[in-house]
């Protein structure tokens, strides 16, 4: 691993124009890690293009270089193309896997299942964020953090570890965030943005989705569920249910959680949370998908008692 990092490293000295993308739906840890990584790669005198399929959530608007992403892969050529936090390259989007003007794919992630596709690829499913590998590379080419690019890798962290409260947070993950706080990041003030800052209508959505509790397995598994019509009538859009499968898996003795969210008439998103005992990435790869051993994903086709049933059958067998 140490090799690869100073690899990517290398490829940083080397090139001078670099793309930047990350999944569909971005998270914190996907647009602070490819913010972060930007901002690293500007400062030192890159030419740099951050490109999101989709458009960076509210949430996260305050972070600098937020406003830069581009919706559309430029029409030009990029001499290595850092791809971070995908799993799969496919969740990058049609332009991405299309485009021809790139040299060198290089891999940032820590999917346990991730495919391999770059030239290079930095994949540690024990990093707590994409953040960390990003800082890794960074403190490999010698660089000193200033005040933007911290606050970027620090969202990174605290967004992936849910302010450290999840398994993945460990000593590395609080050895960063406490080296960019010295740079310059002002706790209280990201807390705040992220957590105390929060639009009206997601409140009117949650209160819509909260009725969906379903606890099943002897209250060892719960889950939520928001439709195409909560969206309606509270005027919520999916950007703002982040975070909505945290109330279930808040409950007592449940175990792992589920989120269903609607996508269209047929077809619904599912998200997986674990507490720990319970890897939730082989519920999603059985059904398509992948993710962490505490947070997974896939879509699943049907109407949703019929998504309920299969998601639920496969849940109980594992207990």
């Amino acid at each position: 691993m140490t090799e690869t990092i100073q690899n990517i490293a290398d490829a940083i000295r080397r090139h001078e124009s670099f793309l930047v993308t990350s999944h569909e739906g971005p998270d914190g840890d996907a647009v602070g890690s490819a913010l972060g990584l930007a901002s690293f790669l500007r400062k030192i005198g890159k030419d740099v293009c951050v490109h999101l399929r989709d458009p960076v959530p509210e949430l996260y608007a305050f972070l600098p270089g937020s406003d830069t992403v581009q919706a559309h892969i430029p029409d030009r050529d990029f001499d290595v193309a850092f791809v971070l936090d995908i799993g799969e390259f496919r969740r990058a989007g049609e332009e991405l896997c299309s485009f021809k003007c790139i040299g060198t794919f290089v891999n940032l992630d820590h999917h346990l299942s991730c495919e391999p596709f770059g030239v290079h690829n930095l994949i540690d499913p024990a990093a707590a964020a994409t953040g960390v590998l990003v800082h890794r590379v960074a403190s490999a080419f010698g660089y000193r953090f200033d005040g933007e690019t911290a606050l970027c890798l620090y969202v990174a962290i605290i967004t992936d570890t849910g302010s450290f409260r999840y398994s993945n947070a460990n000593r590395e993950a609080f050895a960063i965030a406490g080296e960019m706080i010295e740079c310059g990041v002002n706790a209280w003030d990201v807390a705040e943005q992220l957590y105390e800052n929060q639009p009206r209508r997601r409140l009117e959505l949650l209160a819509r989705c909260l009725p969906t509790l379903e606890v099943i397995k002897e209250g060892q598994a719960a889950s939520v569920t928001v439709t195409l019509d909560m969206y309606a009538h509270s005027g919520g859009d999916a950007e703002l249910t982040d975070g909505f499968v945290n109330y279930p898996r808040s409950i007592r003795g449940v175990e792992v959680a589920i989120f269903f969210r609607q996508l269209d008439e047929r077809r619904y998103k599912v998200g997986f949370r674990s507490k720990g005992k319970v890897n939730v990435a082989a519920f999603a790869a059985g059904l398509g998908g992948g993710g962490h051993h505490n947070a997974a994903g896939c879509t699943v086709d049907g109407t949703l008692d019929e998504v309920k049933s299969k998601v639920y059958a496969l849940v109980e067998s594992a207990f």
